[in-house]
């Protein structure tokens, strides 16, 4: 019988952990210093808080992996999570309904089906939310704490991308389309098919100069957005596009004000229907690091009433692929006997746990046959009873003789 990994998943070696462990360090770090709280979700979430509401795409919800979870005759059909931001609004309503603002962040799994095989069916992410703040200032933090976590992990030349839900929404509406044909352009405009809304603007040729502006050009500042606005004509007929526009501009005035870069592309991205405002992204060499935005209809319709939030998940597999490598502490000492027998075991399980006691990494020969990258060897000589040791420190070449594991941890604390 062949053995092999499932199709589409994914094996993480040593090196893999070392740099996984790495990144989910720097996340949790940032996080709790931005004063973010972490939680977990479970792994198993029903089926229909993915479906009753409509909070993930048709396209989304075609590739998630579900089951029945019997149970008697009342068994419901369960989901691996195929998304982190839904079971965070969940465990919010269950648990911290009435906290505001609410700063959450985890690292999870999660799973979306893949035909192929060649995308990654399981992917790790590292996620942060701001539950039950309104304010673009929420938006712009999550922004910023992103990048900061990248600035950390030495990961240079990401590009940010911003597009605005909520703008794309109410020019749809300013089109005629029905709520249905609505629906479909916006999901393709977030897919990235700006040539979808092109072939609309007949209905409405008064808004051709600024729809073109919007789709066609991409600009890096909020003048950029200011121009959009005074094609569109202020104030608006509309409300919705011109809170929408004031919102859009406000997170890019504070970004600019911030000195971070951004280019203004309204149609990046796949996105899930639930966003209602901001929504950005992080490119590195044409792929997407992560990203997020803000959904305040999701906590509503989730039957949480009307709590605004926004987030945002960055991709782990992404991100190692743009780290050095990075090695964790590796065992420093190797404790070995040349005393047959096993009455000297707890001998050498003493010196290890002395050695590491004072900060060493220590591992216990276990018939290594060759050369080995410890920095000292520790050999237990003579007997149980009578027993020494001899303490060699591989960077010097040097050995000195130890009578006790005391003296053996005094040598290798000289030699350090």
């Amino acid at each position: 019988m062949e053995t092999q990994r499932c199709k589409g998943s994914r094996d993480l070696l040593p090196e893999d952990m070392a740099k996984f462990r790495h990144i989910e360090h720097v996340f949790r770090s940032s996080c709790l210093g931005w004063g973010y709280e972490e939680i977990r979700t479970p792994t198993l979430e029903y089926l229909h808080l993915f479906t009753s509401v409509g909070t993930l795409t048709p396209e989304m919800l075609s590739r998630v992996y579900s089951f029945l979870d019997w149970d008697g005759w009342s068994g419901e059909r369960v989901v691996l999570r195929p998304d982190g931001t839904i079971p965070a609004a969940r465990l919010y309503i269950e648990n911290l309904a009435g906290v505001r603002p609410a700063r959450l962040f985890y690292v999870e799994n999660v799973f979306t089906f893949e035909e192929t095989g060649r995308e990654s069916r399981e992917r790790w992410q590292c996620g942060a939310e701001i539950v039950g703040s309104a304010r673009p200032l929420a938006d712009v933090e999550l922004i910023a704490l992103a990048l900061d976590v990248l600035d950390k992990l030495g990961i240079q030349g990401v590009r940010l991308h911003l597009s605005h839900a909520g703008v794309i929404a109410s020019l749809l509406a300013r089109l005629g389309l029905t709520s249905a044909e609505q629906a479909e352009a916006f999901n393709r405009i977030l897919a990235g098919n700006s040539e979808s809304l092109r072939d609309l603007i007949g209905a409405a040729p008064q808004l051709k100069d600024a729809v073109s502006l919007l789709f066609e050009v991409k600009g890096e500042s909020a003048g950029y957005l200011r121009n959009l606005q005074a094609l569109l004509g202020r104030p608006s007929p509309d409300p919705d596009l011109d809170a929408s526009m004031n919102d859009f501009i406000a997170i890019a005035d504070s970004l600019t004000g911030l000195r971070h870069e951004y280019e203004i592309d309204i149609a990046t991205g796949k996105g899930f229907e639930y966003y209602t405002g901001i929504i950005f992204r992080f490119y590195l060499d044409g792929r997407v690091l992560g990203g997020g935005g803000r959904y305040d209809g999701l906590v509503p319709l989730l039957g949480g009433g009307a709590v605004p939030a926004s987030g945002f998940a960055l991709r782990i597999d992404r991100l190692m692929e743009h780290i050095a490598a990075w090695e964790e502490v590796k065992p420093s000492v190797l404790v070995r006997s040349e005393v047959d027998g096993t009455a000297v075991v707890p001998l050498c399980f003493e010196v290890a746990a002395l050695l590491r006691k004072a900060g060493h990494a220590v591992e216990l020969d276990q018939g290594y046959t060759g050369p080995t990258a410890h920095r000292w060897v520790v050999s237990l000589q003579g007997t149980a009873a009578s027993p020494r040791f001899a303490v060699a420190d591989r960077a010097s070449g040097a050995t000195v003789q130890a009578d006790s594991p005391a003296q053996v941890v005094e040598a290798v604390g000289k030699c350090s």
